[in-house]
C-alpha cells in the first residue's frame, strides 16, 4: 500500500498548528503547550545527539503516566531512535532483562521504578535519565553528562531567538521501517518483544480518525498504561496528532478518582479496559439506581423506561457526560453488563486486537455492533476463522494487513510460530464469524478445556456469568480431574458491609454454584468451589494471569 503520509506527520503537523493550545497535563499537576512539548522534544534530541545515539537506537522508557513520559515518547520516535516501552508494573529483573535485550541506549525512569533497578545490571546504556524532571541519575558518558547538565546554555545557543514552528522538521520513517518495541506484558509470564514498523501505528491512528474523529481542544484521559500499545495509540498518539488535550491521572483510576476527575475534565473520548467499566457500573451506577436490587438488574429481561433513564443519567454523569463514546478494549467485556448498557443506551464500543497488530484487529461503533461481536474487521486489515463452518464453529482467528507486527526482536521461531509463510497472524483466539463479518470471540485456543466426554468448554463464558452473581468480585474456571472448578475471589468489602461473616460468604459463594449452574448445560457443570483469598494476579491489561492458577490448591 502507498502511504500518504508518516505518523510522524501527525505529530509534527499537530505541533505546528496547535502551538499555542494545551497539550499535556498531569491531573491536579503543571499543564504544557503544544509549544512547550515541541521545546522539550529539541532539548531531548540534544541530548540524544550529544551522546551520540543514532536513527535506530533504543530508547527505554519505564515509568506511570505523566506528560514528561510522553514527551520522552514523542522525543525518541521523532529523532528516529527505536522506543521502548516498558511497563512501570515490571519486576526489576525483568526490566533489566528488556533493557538488555533491545539493547537500549538510553533509559528514562521514573522515581519508584530506579529506586529498584541495579545500573550495573544493565552495561549496555549509556545514561539512565528521571522522568520526573528530566535530570541525570546515572551516565557513562562525558558528552551525555555535560548535555544534560549544560542543556538551556546549548539549546539557547541553537535557538538564539528562541524555538519557533519553522524550525521543526522530524525524521519520517519509512513504512517497514522498526519505530516501536512493545514488550508484551502476557499471561503466560514471558516477555516478547513485538517489533512495529511505521506502517503499523500510522495505520491504526488513520483508523482512529476514521471511526472517532476528535478535533482540536477536545480533552482525552489517559487511563490505560502509555507502556501498552493499547493507550500509547489510542490516547497519546491519536489524541496528541488530533491536537486533543490529554490529562494523565498520575495514579490508579479506581472508580472514586474516575468519578472526582472526569466531572472536572469532562473528557470527550474515554479508553478502558472492561474491568474499571464493570466495577464502576456495578459499584456506583447499579446501586444508585435500586440500591435494593443492586447486581440482580443485570438479569432482569426487561427494564422499564424510568429505571433505563435513571441508570444511564447515572452512568453518564460518572464518566463527566461529555464523552461520544467510550472505547473498551484489552480484554474480554462481561456479557451481562454489555447486555445492560445496551438496555439504558450507554455508547460504548469494542475494540479487539492485540500488540502484534499495534494493537486494532477489529472494531464497530456503538450504534451498529452486534450484542457479543468485537465488531469487523479494521480498516486494512482482514480477518479468518480457521474452522470448516466459521459462522457456527469456533476455530481460530487469524488476521493480515497494514497493522501486523514484523515479527518478535530477536526471536525468529517465536515469529515463526504465529506468523505463517502465507503472512496470516495466529491470533490464539477462538472464534465465530457471521454473513455480515461481526466477530465474536469465544475464548482464548490455550484456555479451552475439554471434558471426558469430548466437549469444549470455553472458560470465560463461564465466568463472565459468574462474575455478575452476589459478592463475587472475579473468578477462575480450572478443570481438576476432570471436574470442573470455580476458584471465585469474592468481594469482601461488599459482602462484610451487608453483614456476612466468612462462613457466610462461603455458604453464598456455594449457593451461586448452583445458581450458575442452572445457566449452563450438562457438559459445564461446575462440581466444587474454591475461596481465593487474595485478588489473582493480573498483567497491565486486567488480564488474569491464568498459568499461575491451573494446578490451585486450598
Amino acid at each position: 500500500m502507498e502511504h500518504q503520509s508518516s505518523f510522524i506527520d501527525y505529530i509534527e503537523q499537530s505541533i505546528i498548528n496547535n502551538w499555542d493550545l494545551n497539550a499535556l497535563t498531569d491531573y491536579k499537576g503543571a499543564t504544557l503547550q503544544y509549544k512547550a512539548v515541541a521545546r522539550k522534544i529539541a532539548k531531548f534530541h540534544i541530548a540524544l545527539e550529544s551522546a551520540g545515539i543514532k536513527r535506530g537506537d533504543k530508547i527505554a522508557i519505564c515509568g506511570r503516566n505523566s506528560a514528561n513520559w510522553a514527551v520522552a515518547f514523542l522525543g525518541a520516535v521523532t529523532y528516529g531512535a527505536v522506543a521502548v516501552p516498558i511497563l512501570h508494573e515490571f519486576k526489576a529483573d525483568n526490566i533489566h532483562h528488556i533493557v538488555n535485550h533491545s539493547e537500549a541506549k538510553i533509559l528514562l525512569a521514573g522515581d519508584q521504578v530506579w529506586e529498584n533497578l541495579d545500573e550495573s545490571a544493565m552495561p549496555l546504556l549509556i545514561g539512565v535519565v528521571n522522568l520526573q524532571n528530566f535530570s541525570l541519575l546515572e551516565s557513562r558518558s562525558k558528552e551525555f553528562t555535560y548535555a544534560i547538565e549544560h542543556l538551556n546554555e546549548i539549546y539557547g545557543h541553537r535557538y538564539p531567538k528562541n524555538f519557533r514552528p519553522e524550525h521543526i522538521c522530524y525524521y519520517k520513517p519509512k513504512p517497514e521501517e522498526l519505530v516501536i518495541i512493545n514488550y508484551t506484558s502476557g499471561t503466560t509470564g514471558y516477555s516478547k518483544g513485538v517489533m512495529l514498523p511505521s506502517r503499523s501505528i500510522w495505520s491504526n491512528i488513520d483508523y482512529c480518525n476514521e471511526k472517532r474523529p476528535i478535533k482540536a481542544g477536545d480533552t482525552i484521559v489517559s487511563m490505560l498504561p502509555l507502556g501498552h500499545v493499547f493507550g500509547m495509540v489510542y490516547d497519546l498518539l491519536y489524541g496528541f496528532s488530533a491536537g486533543a488535550h490529554l490529562y494523565f491521572l498520575t495514579r490508579m483510576p479506581t472508580p472514586k478518582i474516575i468519578a472526582q476527575s472526569f466531572a472536572e475534565i469532562k473528557p470527550k473520548i474515554i479508553s478502558c479496559v472492561p474491568l474499571i467499566v464493570e466495577k464502576i457500573i456495578k459499584k456506583e451506577v447499579l446501586p444508585r439506581v435500586d440500591n435494593r436490587i443492586g447486581k440482580l438488574l443485570l438479569h432482569v429481561p426487561f427494564i422499564n423506561d424510568k429505571i433505563k433513564a435513571s441508570a444511564r443519567k447515572a452512568a453518564m454523569e460518572i464518566f463527566g457526560n461529555n464523552f461520544e463514546d467510550i472505547i473498551i478494549g484489552g480484554a474480554p467485556f462481561n456479557a451481562d453488563i454489555e447486555s445492560f448498557l445496551r438496555k439504558i443506551g450507554f455508547p460504548y464500543n469494542i475494540v479487539y486486537g492485540m500488540t502484534e497488530c499495534g494493537p486494532v484487529i477489529c472494531s464497530s461503533r456503538w450504534n451498529e455492533i452486534k450484542k457479543g461481536s468485537c465488531g469487523k474487521a479494521a480498516t486494512r486489515m482482514q480477518v479468518s476463522v480457521d474452522s470448516m463452518a466459521p459462522a457456527s464453529i469456533a476455530g481460530e482467528l487469524l488476521c493480515k494487513g497494514e497493522n501486523v507486527m514484523l515479527g518478535y526482536y530477536k526471536n525468529p521461531e517465536a515469529t515463526a510460530e504465529i506468523i505463517d509463510k502465507d503472512g496470516w497472524l495466529h491470533t490464539g483466539d477462538m472464534a465465530t464469524i457471521d454473513h455480515e463479518g461481526f466477530i465474536t470471540i469465544r475464548g482464548r485456543c490455550k484456555n479451552l478445556l475439554l471434558n471426558s466426554s469430548g466437549q469444549n468448554i470455553y472458560p470465560e463464558e463461564i465466568e463472565s456469568k459468574l462474575n455478575n452473581l452476589p459478592f463475587v468480585s472475579e473468578s477462575l474456571i480450572v478443570m481438576q480431574n476432570d471436574k470442573l472448578v470455580a476458584l471465585i475471589y469474592p468481594d469482601f468489602d461488599e459482602a462484610f458491609a451487608s453483614g456476612l461473616k466468612q462462613a457466610d460468604i462461603e455458604t453464598r459463594m456455594e449457593e451461586n454454584r448452583k445458581v450458575l449452574n442452572q445457566m449452563l448445560p450438562s457438559y459445564s457443570q461446575i462440581a466444587k468451589v474454591k475461596i481465593h483469598f487474595v485478588e489473582f494476579e493480573k498483567t497491565a491489561k486486567k488480564s488474569i494471569k491464568r498459568f499461575m492458577y491451573q494446578d490451585f490448591k486450598e
